[in-house]
């Protein structure tokens, strides 16, 4: 089918790949960090993905970026937020309606993995944009 994703039942299987492919860097968590920003700046609608970061001086004289602190995604009513604290990387899922929070919950790196799968999987059913984020990560 000219390597677009079918929705059928290979959806959650698809889920499961992106899923894989996602954790497949998190061991380095400042380059997993990275790569994940900058990945998903490029390939979902503009203004899902906002990306904080710590300047250091050594990093301005550089003309570098920073070290990520912080990465927020939103895709629908799911706002998933990724930051470093004390060098582990704590998850949250927000449920959101015209930008209220509705709920709140605190999850680990793996869940958050899922979770962004699930929603980047999802978002691709109607975005262009985020089907070829999701075939970038599966390798199509």
């Amino acid at each position: 089918m000219g390597g677009e994703l079918e929705p059928t039942g290979s959806d959650s299987m698809d889920v499961e790949l992106l899923a894989a492919a996602l954790r497949q860097d998190s061991a380095d968590l400042d380059v997993y960090a990275k790569v994940l920003s900058v990945n998903l700046v490029e390939s979902l609608p503009q203004g899902a993905v906002q990306v904080e970061r710590k300047r250091s001086m050594s990093d301005r004289v550089a003309g570098r970026e920073g070290t990520v602190t912080s990465l927020d995604v939103s895709l629908g009513d799911v706002r998933l937020s990724l930051r470093m604290d004390r060098g582990r990387p704590v998850g949250e899922i927000c449920k959101e309606v015209r930008g209220v929070v509705l709920s709140r919950q605190q999850v680990g790196l793996d869940e958050w993995i899922s979770a962004l799968a699930r929603g980047i999987a999802e978002t691709a059913e109607s975005s262009a944009r985020a089907r070829e984020a999701l075939q970038k990560y599966l390798g199509g």
